[in-house]
């Protein structure tokens, strides 16, 4: 047989380094898997638990509402996905404004959400829409402030309230503490709430449904 050059010898030191290498990297991809095992949290992990509804959750707002609306306390799941659902009934919702304080040191404004209950035995559908809710702030019989004055692109939203459930909004509405009307909606001058521990009464509906109390906060 003749005597290959040294040429061929150095393609064939070449190819054989190569294969090692690769080889190698082979072995080594296969010894990170085993130990780094990037699969693990999506299989050793067990299942992720999901949330679900109950009655002592509170609900977020209805994404319609605006700082100058009331927010829609959002029951689930919505009437259309319940067809034989029927109207809920003024004797089985109770409905009741709520305040995150009773009193109000100067310059902190009120805030202002809807409670919710279903007393009844059976679930039943309501319009929790911002179209169908109203809070209003008296002084006596002098009405000071109400929430519809302002209100910008009202809308309704048909939702379930469960049986013996309570639904809180979440995002409230602001009482800017000044007298509304629907002439001054753009006025940054209307007149303001007298404090000093003058006393107020909110009051609230929603769905066709009033609120049988008020809700008494102190402005300073």
């Amino acid at each position: 047989m003749p005597r290959q050059s040294a040429a061929v010898y150095r393609r064939r030191r070449l190819v054989t380094l190569v294969a090692v290498i690769l080889l190698l990297a082979v072995i080594a991809a296969a010894v990170w898997a085993l130990v780094a095992r990037p699969w693990a949290s999506a299989t050793d992990a067990g299942p992720v638990p999901t949330s679900s509804a109950t009655s002592s959750a509170t609900p977020s707002a209805s994404p319609d509402a605006t700082p100058s609306e009331s927010p829609a306390p959002e029951p689930e799941p919505s009437a259309e996905e319940s067809p034989g659902l029927v109207a809920c009934e003024a004797g089985d919702v109770e409905v009741a404004a709520v305040t995150d304080a009773e009193s109000y040191p100067a310059g902190v404004l009120p805030q202002l959400s809807i409670s919710l209950t279903n007393r009844g035995s059976t679930d039943c559908a309501i319009d929790v829409g911002s179209t169908t809710q109203r809070f209003t702030v008296s002084s006596g019989s002098d009405v000071w402030w109400t929430s519809t004055d302002c209100q910008e692109n009202p809308s309704s939203m048909i939702a379930t309230l469960a049986a013996g459930a309570t639904v809180t909004s979440k995002v409230p509405v602001t009482w800017d503490r000044t007298r509304s009307s629907v002439e001054t909606c753009a006025d940054e001058n209307r007149p303001r709430a007298p404090g000093g521990g003058a006393s107020y009464h909110v009051s609230v509906e929603i769905g066709g449904f009033k609120g049988a109390t008020t809700a008494q906060i102190l402005l300073y």
